[in-house]
């Protein structure tokens, strides 16, 4: 009896450590996208979100938006826009973005697409080969406060120069909405930590 004890103990405090890893991890990643200093960069790196159509969705706006805005108050000479199509016909992420950006006024000129991504990885290691044909060699990226220090510790792994430029409105308003992505991205980012280095 007393051995059983000592186990449900045991293992009760196991479940709490790793409750407060979690919360921890969770709550780095929250102060990580809260206050950011966005230094000048070569362009600004638009993280693909889905697209509607020919319309961006409200979180893809946003991404777009905090881009034009970098662009417009001299943070960035380029913007690098991201992200394929779901499937063939439909146009793709990176060129809806660079669309959108173009009726606010931003010239096409300075607009690269990146067309073929599916993932975020992907997203940075393509928009670092682009980068790279145009000597572009530093990047702020646009994303969602919570999927930026995901973002980040990727773009350093591909060795590229990014700095965190979060926007600063987002279509997680409510309580649930906001717990649900922080809960996907403090997975993700753990997995990410865990099993980039077993590939």
């Amino acid at each position: 009896m007393i051995y059983l004890r000592l186990m449900l103990r045991g293992f009760l405090l196991a479940m709490l450590v790793v409750l407060l890893g979690l919360a921890y991890v969770a709550w780095s990643i929250v102060d990580y996208g809260s206050d950011v200093d966005e230094p000048a960069a070569d362009a600004a790196l638009v993280l693909g979100a889905a697209a509607w159509g020919n319309k961006p969705s409200p979180v893809f706006r946003e991404r777009i938006n905090h881009a034009v805005k970098l662009y417009k108050s001299g943070k960035v000479q380029w913007i690098v826009f991201t992200g394929g199509t779901p499937e063939p016909g439909y146009p793709s992420e990176a060129d809806v973005g660079r669309a959108f950006a173009a009726k606010q006024g931003v010239p096409m000129r300075v607009m690269l697409a990146e067309t073929e991504s599916r993932t975020t990885w992907e997203n940075l290691s393509n928009a670092r080969d682009l980068g790279n044909q145009f000597g572009i060699r530093t990047f702020l990226l646009v994303s969602d406060p919570l999927h930026m220090r995901r973002a980040v510790l990727m773009a350093s792994d591909l060795g590229l120069r990014a700095y965190p430029a979060p926007t600063q409105s987002s279509r997680f308003r409510t309580w649930s909405s906001w717990s649900r992505f922080l809960a996907r991205e403090t997975w993700l980012y753990l997995g990410y930590r865990v099993f980039r280095h077993l590939s």
